[in-house]
Parts: structure tokens; sequence; C-alpha cells
């Protein structure tokens, strides 16, 4: 199976979980305070759906489910999902409905509080699955931390990182004077909040005072090379068949010794070589440059053998070699620490480590609102491509659960039309006493689903640019 339909299959489990899942949290609430759903749909069906339980094969194989008050489907536009509470404006924009005399079952006839409850029962559900799975993870496979210390050969650091005061093999230990537990994704965002960095340097520890204004953390992960790596030698972990790489002689376990004439040591070093071509290509070049670029004069030396080869290898159209390097994973597999968790202990670990997530993914939602943040909002690509290559259901669960945050966090937002505006709008009348006018409620509903086609249409155009280009 193909790369593309593993990721595919993988995006489509997930959504289809978070999707029921979020509007069950909305009809659980309806119908815990007697509030009649009309409708329970997977994807939008706007004029049409892919399935419905009162469609008339259904209902002739069922017919029990043609008197069911609610109706179970699944529409055709994959942008979420929705229950169609009875007696309130949402994405139906039944106005009609409104119209009417209030009935005692309808969402308008219910008490602020159980109305704040149906609509908050979304965002809750996907909040508190985020945690079950983090828990749950924790139980099934334990975690593996790779301590700073452990990182014996240090990291590479860009140029805006050694302007600030880092050099290439310091291993950072300490963030204001905590002792930061492990190497992932966190230790970005960290230093970049920093006051100050405490780094192992040659034995040593070193203080660096980070800018008062802090350091913008878009630009320490889309640098290329990024603003700090780890160090992992130049050695190749694998090589393609008929591969560029492979037509010169270059095998599994081969490490690179020099590129264009310089000295290479670690995997950072041959991507400074590689980055300097792709500035000169995104300057804009001839065709005879472009090939000339595409000529990369490389010395490396197989693994077992006594003395090093000299080859001009011709990259693809990509500039790739058809390698795949060795990972600071594979490098470092005996550095790591495992711990195992019981059932009772995975609990509150998943609590604490789903909170942490959140907090990180709130503190970097100020991102969204610059130029770069913008250009970084991704639709169903960029999830996708979140998930591996190769089938990892430890690696699922924890893009699942992530996911779950990201959806609890932006409908939770304040925007007419989601889960938030509408909480909004409740809390308002709770302290005014007073609720807004249906016309109102119905104008607000069109500004929202305005602002949020715009945002998935932003988001659609960023996939095809990095798709196209």
């Amino acid at each position: 199976m193909s790369v593309f339909w593993i990721k595919t299959f993988q995006l489509i489990l997930c959504f289809a979980l978070l999707i029921i899942l979020h509007e069950g949290g909305h009809f659980f609430f309806s119908k815990l305070f007697g509030v009649r759903v009309e409708k329970f749909f997977m994807f939008f069906d706007y004029k049409f759906h892919l399935f419905s339980t009162k469609d008339k094969w259904f209902t002739r194989l069922f017919p029990k489910m043609k008197d069911n008050e609610t109706e179970y489907g699944i529409g055709w536009i994959p942008l979420g999902g929705y229950v169609k509470i009875a007696g309130m404006i949402d994405e139906s924009l039944d106005t009609e409905q409104m119209r009417q005399p209030v009935q005692p079952d309808e969402f308008r006839a219910k008490p602020v509080w159980q109305r704040f409850l149906i609509m908050v029962g979304g965002v809750l559900v996907n909040f508190l699955l985020a945690l079950f799975i983090y828990a749950m993870i924790l139980f099934a496979w334990g975690s593996d931390t790779l301590p700073m210390r452990n990182i014996h050969d240090g990291f590479a650091y860009n140029e805006m990182a050694e302007a600030l005061g880092f050099c290439d093999g310091d291993i950072p230990v300490q963030i204001d004077g905590e002792d930061i537990e492990g190497w992932d994704g966190s230790v970005y965002r960290a230093i970049s909040e920093a006051k100050t960095v405490t780094v192992l340097r040659e034995g040593r520890e070193i203080r660096i005072t980070m800018p008062e204004e802090g350091v913008n953390l878009l630009e320490m992960i889309e640098q290329d090379p990024r603003f700090l790596s780890v160090r992992v030698p130049s050695r190749v972990d694998s090589v393609m068949p008929d591969s560029p790489a492979a037509l010169v002689g270059m095998r599994s376990g081969a490490r690179i010794l020099a590129v264009e004439d310089q000295d290479v040591a670690w995997w950072g070093d041959f991507e400074q070589v590689m980055g300097r071509k792709a500035d000169i290509l995104a300057t804009g070049c001839s065709h005879a440059d472009s090939l000339r670029l595409r000529a990369l004069p490389v010395v490396f030396i197989n693994e077992g053998s006594a003395t090093a080869d000299t080859a001009v290898i011709t990259l693809t159209e990509d500039y790739l070699l058809g390698i795949t390097k060795l990972s600071y994973g594979q490098y470092y597999h005996t550095a790591f620490v495992h711990r195992d968790y019981g059932f009772w202990e995975s609990i509150p670990a998943g609590i604490a480590y789903g909170w942490e997530t959140l907090k990180g993914y709130v503190s970097d939602l100020k991102y969204i609102f610059t130029k770069k943040g913008a250009k970084s909002v991704g639709s169903f690509g960029t999830i996708g491509n979140l998930f591996p290559a190769a089938w990892n259901w430890e690696a699922f669960w924890n893009i699942t659960a992530f996911i779950s945050i990201i959806l609890a966090v932006m409908n939770i937002l304040p925007i007419p039309g989601l889960d938030g505006g509408h909480i909004f709008f409740l809390l308002v009348e709770a302290v005014t006493r007073r609720p807004p006018s249906d016309k109102f409620m119905e104008r607000a509903q069109y500004v929202g689903m305005a602002i949020l086609f715009t945002i998935m249409a932003l988001a659609l155009f960023n996939d095809a640019v990095k798709f196209l280009f």
C-alpha cells in the first residue's frame, strides 16, 4: 500500500473518531436535559448526503428507525460534523423553526446552565479524550526519554543561535535554572521563552542570557538548518536501489567524509552545503546552473572498506541522493531511559502530559496572527502529513490526542458559528439576563461561517502551495 493511502486512512480514522465523539458530547447533554436532536451527521450534508437512517432502503431494512426522532447520517463535505438541536440557530440555519412557538423539548426552552453544558459538551469530550489517550499510551507503551546529558555529542546550531552565544557541541541542560528533563520539541518553545539557558560546554556549565523580547519560535523551527538539532555522525542508514548514491557504489553504513571540498563530520555539515544550493535555487537560476548544482562531488567510505571513494553524484531533479540518514533515535538508542506505567500510575501522568501539551499549544496560538503563522495554517494535507508513512498505533494515537486538543482549543474560541461563539453569547445572557435576538444570532452565524470558510480557504491554499511548489 502506498504512503499516500496509509496516511489517508489514518487521517480518515482520526477525523471520524474525533468528529463522532465531539458531536456525541453535544448529543449526550442534549438528551440528558430532554432536548430534541433532529440530526447527528458526520461531515456536512449540504443539498444531499451519502447515507441517512431516513433513507427508504434503510427504513425498509430497519422499520423501527423510521420513527426515531434523530436522523443519523454521513454527509459529503468533510469539514467536520454537526448535531441539529431543536430550537437553536446553528450550521443548518433553520430560521423557520425559530419563528414557531417555543416547545418544551427545544434548546431555547432550557435554562442557561443547561444550554451552556450542551454547547461545551463537544469541547469537554475532546479534552477528556486527549487526556485518556495519553494515559493509555503510557499504560500500553510506557515512555522513552532521552536525557539531555546523555546526548554526548551535543547539538548543532545555526547562525541565529550562534549570534545569541550558542556553539556547536553545546548541550542545553537548564532553562531559567530549571533542569530540562529530556529532548523533545518542547525544548524549542522553552528556549524561545527563556531568560537564561544553561549549556554544558566541554564539561563546564555556561549560562547564556537570552533577549528580553524572546526568540520567535516559528523562525527557530522553520529555518534550514533549524535553530538547534542533535548532532549525528554523517553515516548513511540505507540507500535506495538505482538511486544516484547507489549508482556510484555507496552502501548502507557508509560514512560521508566531504562534500564539495568541505569536510563533513555531522549531518548538520552536510545540510549546510545543501542549504546553500537551495538558497541559490530560490533566487532563480538558469537551466545550465541548475544542472551544475545537481553535480555533487562527494568523498565517502563504505562500512568495512579501508579506503575512501571520491565520486561526482548527479542528484535527482529534487536534489536528493536517494539515501536515508542515521537518525538521532538510532544513534542514541542505548541512551534512552524507558519507564513503564501501571494502570493507575498512567492516569495522573497522562493528565499531566495532556495539560502541558494544551498549555504549549495555547502559547503557540499567538503565532497564527503573524505573517509566518498565517502561512503555516494547513488543512487536510498538512494534518495528513503528521501521520507516519508506516502504520504505527502508538504514533497514530499520539497524533490523534494532539489533534483532539487542537479541536478543543479551536472550538472554544469565541467565534460565531463555533461552540465558543455560542458559549460567549450564553455568558452574555447569564450576565445581562437577556438573550440576544434571533435576528442577531442568525447574522452572527453567517459572519462566523464566513470567517470559518475564509480560514479553510487559506488552509487549502497553503496546502496547494506546498504541494505544487
